[in-house]
């Protein structure tokens, strides 16, 4: 149950990201809104899933979802650059988060 609510937040923690960018910086009062309330439900559900996982694994699983999403969602979006690197490291984030949920008991 505690890596369901760490992949929840990481969801969730793309959605305040990408808040951030729709919100013009917490200026725009609907998507700021948003923004926070993401940020919120994120912050609760790794706080929730690090009672029963290492906070160092917790933390960085839930980080790499994030920029893996953002990223990505930052290409699929607003036409950030999709290069062959760019996708590459993008990928190495991912291999990272695939192998801590494997050594960490996660299967």
């Amino acid at each position: 149950m505690s890596w369901y609510l760490l992949l929840v937040a990481g969801l969730f923690e793309i959605c305040w990201a990408i808040g951030l960018q729709y919100s013009d910086g917490l200026s725009k009062p609907v998507p700021a809104f948003g923004t926070v309330v993401a940020l919120g439900i994120s912050m609760v559900l790794l706080a929730r899933a690090v009672e029963d996982l290492p906070v160092g694994t917790a933390y960085a699983v839930w980080t790499g979802i994030g920029a893996v999403g953002t990223a990505s969602l930052g290409i699929a979006l607003f036409d950030e650059p999709a290069t062959l690197a760019r996708i590459a490291f993008i990928g190495v984030i991912v291999v990272g988060i695939v192998g801590l949920h494997l050594v960490s008991g996660g299967h």
